[in-house]
Parts: C-alpha cells; sequence; structure tokens
C-alpha cells in the first residue's frame, strides 16, 4: 500500500498561522488560569482568616489574640516540618529503589561497531605474511643525510663572564653585531 511520497495536509503557511492562533490561544489560557489562581488563592486566605478587629480592644484581649495567634502558627509550622520530613524520606526512598533497579539491570555494553576490511586485510590475518610486513617496515622512510655544521667551542663560562663585564664587554657585543 505504499503510494509513494505522501502530500501535505496543510502549506507551510496555513501551518504557520496555525501554529500562531494555538500559541495565542495557550497564551490566553495561561493567563486565565493564572487569575483565576490569584482569586482562588484569595478567597481561601479569606475564608481561613477573617480580617482583625483590632479597634476597641484592650490590651489583655490584644495580648490574648497575640497568643491565639502564636498558637496557631506553631501548629501551621509543626505541620509544614512533618510534610518535609514525609517528603525527604520519600525521596530517598526513591533514589535507592532507582539504585536498586540500576544494580539489577546490571552494566549495559556499548554495542561495537562494524569494522570494514579488505580482503587482502582478511587474507593476511589468515596467513602469516604479517611477519614478512614487519620487517619490511624501514623500507618506506626517507633517509636524512648529517650535515656537519660549525660548532663553537665550549669555553668556561667563567671567563666569557670576566670578558663581557663592564663596557669592555658591551663595546665587544656591539662591534661583534656589526
Amino acid at each position: 500500500m505504499s503510494e509513494g511520497p505522501r502530500k501535505q495536509k496543510y502549506s507551510a503557511t496555513r501551518r504557520l498561522q496555525l501554529k500562531s492562533k494555538l500559541l495565542k490561544k495557550a497564551a490566553s489560557m495561561l493567563v486565565a488560569e493564572s487569575e483565576q489562581k490569584k482569586q482562588e488563592k484569595a478567597r481561601v486566605v479569606n475564608e481561613s482568616f477573617p480580617p482583625l478587629m483590632l479597634s476597641g480592644l484592650s490590651v489583655q484581649e490584644l495580648q490574648d489574640l497575640c497568643k491565639e495567634l502564636h498558637r496557631k502558627i506553631d501548629v501551621v509550622d509543626e505541620a509544614r516540618y512533618d510534610m518535609e520530613i514525609k517528603v525527604a524520606k520519600n525521596d530517598m526512598e526513591i533514589q535507592t529503589l532507582n539504585q536498586k533497579i540500576i544494580d539489577l539491570k546490571g552494566v549495559k555494553r556499548p554495542s561495537l561497531k562494524r569494522v570494514k576490511k579488505t580482503t587482502d586485510d582478511m587474507l593476511g590475518a589468515c596467513t602469516d605474511s604479517s611477519k614478512l610486513m614487519k620487517a619490511d617496515f624501514k623500507v618506506n622512510l626517507k633517509t636524512v643525510k648529517k650535515d656537519d655544521e660549525k660548532r663553537e667551542e665550549v669555553t668556561d663560562w667563567r671567563k666569557n663572564v670576566e670578558a663581557m663585564s663592564g663596557m669592555e664587554g658591551r663595546k665587544k657585543l656591539f662591534n661583534a653585531g656589526q
């Protein structure tokens, strides 16, 4: 049932237009969703914590209100701490299970790559002609002629330093350079 190359249902401009419309729709949906989350959060906060009426309260009533708020904060902090501990334990358990899975799977061996060999290479591997080839490796090397270059005589360095010190030495270097 192969009918050859399939024709595209939409042209490139049409696909680009559809893509841009989808992106615009997704962006508007994200904005609406974030706005809805803000409204939901405000509603939950207003239900859970009604606004405080502090005007007209005596000092003793304000202190009692502060103590009650501190007790509520302590309860919330304990619940948050318990949740953090549970999450940390679950993370550790997930890590140990992942490590066990890796250990059970074992080390994965990489797939070997195929190496193309010519028939000469294959025949050479079967016969002992490789020993003959090893003996002939020096044949293809270049020969290098050694030129005897003039070398300065090595003298005592202390005498050279004494001769070159001071203005006379600099004058000798200047005259040697010209």
